[in-house]
Order: C-alpha cells, then structure tokens, then sequence
C-alpha cells in the first residue's frame, strides 16, 4: 500500500469537493481547481475527510495512487489558504515594478525585461527588490517563480541575480583568491 496515498486528506471549513467522471473539481473561498483522475483510482468522502483507493496492485495503480492523493491535498490547502513563493532580486541597480498583470524588471541588460504573470498567480512587490508571488494553483505558481528566476539566476562569483528567499549561493572564489 502506498504510504501516501492512503493517509486521509482533511477537508477544512468553506472547502467542498464535486466528483465527476474523471476529474474532482474543488471549490473554496479562493477559488476553484480541477484535479483530473485517473482510471481505477476512487476518490470518496466520508465524515470531513477524503479517501484515495486504487484498484489493483499494478505499477502504474500504485504510482497514480500517490500522485493523485498529493494533487488532491495540494488543491484543497490551495483554495482554502493559496499559496506564497517569494523571490529576492539582489545586485545594484536590479529591481522590479508592477502594474496589473505585467512586472518590469531592470536585470543589468540593456534593456527592461518585461514578464506577463498567467491568470490566476499575483505579484507584490516589497522596496523593488522583494516579490512576493501568491496562487492557488501550487504546480503554476512554482512554474512562474522558476521563469522569473531563469531571467537572470544567481551569479556563482559575485550571488547577484533572482534567487528564492532562503537560498543558499555557494560562491566561487576569483582568481584573485585562487592565486
């Protein structure tokens, strides 16, 4: 059995959970998700709580099991509380503005580089150089930090660039130190 797939998933107040065909859509004071299911897996609700079980034995039961319970969780947390993934941009002359959907970053290029947030994740940005990104769909808002993150990724001599709060740079010495 798998050990993650069988552990119960509490539903928390204002969170309610519709059952279709191959989905199980999940509605809370956020917002709504739709979590797609695979054959052989059931989903049932019994007393505040939701149960995943799988049909057989099978590899591909026994991974979707898990896969399935974790996404599950993950939309539930989601519309009842979202999600926050903040980003620090570090080096002199780097920071960020945002208007609507839209964020500007200045990167150290020649240029202004401008990054269009999806529908569904918001920014805020905190004395130009922290963001704060916030969804409540887990899998896009990691995406979203990972492409704002790929503008300019932390530098391995000097750390300057986008970094996620509590990252942790390990700097190469120059060679003015290797000498």
């Amino acid at each position: 059995m798998s050990r993650i797939g069988k552990l119960p998933i509490p539903i928390p107040s204002g969170v309610a959970l519709e059952s279709k065909v191959e989905s199980v859509e999940v509605k809370g004071p956020k917002g709504k998700l739709s979590v797609p299911i695979p054959r052989g897996i059931t989903v049932k609700t019994e007393d505040g709580t939701v149960f995943v079980h799988r049909a057989d034995d099978s590899k591909p039961q026994r991974a979707f099991h898990g896969l399935t319970r974790a996404l599950l969780a993950n939309a539930i947390t989601g519309v009842a509380s979202g999600y926050e993934r903040v980003l620090e941009i570090i080096g002199t002359g780097y920071r960020a503005e945002a208007s609507g959907n839209k964020m500007t970053l200045a990167l150290g290029y020649s240029h202004p580089v401008d990054f269009v947030l999806p529908e569904g994740v918001s920014a805020q940005i905190e004395k130009n150089t922290v963001v704060t990104l916030a969804g409540i769909d887990k899998q896009l808002l990691g995406q979203v930090a990972a492409n704002l993150r790929a503008l300019r990724p932390p530098d391995a001599y000097k750390g300057k660039g986008i970094r996620y709060r509590g990252e942790q740079i390990k700097l190469k010495p120059g060679k003015a130190a290797g000498a």
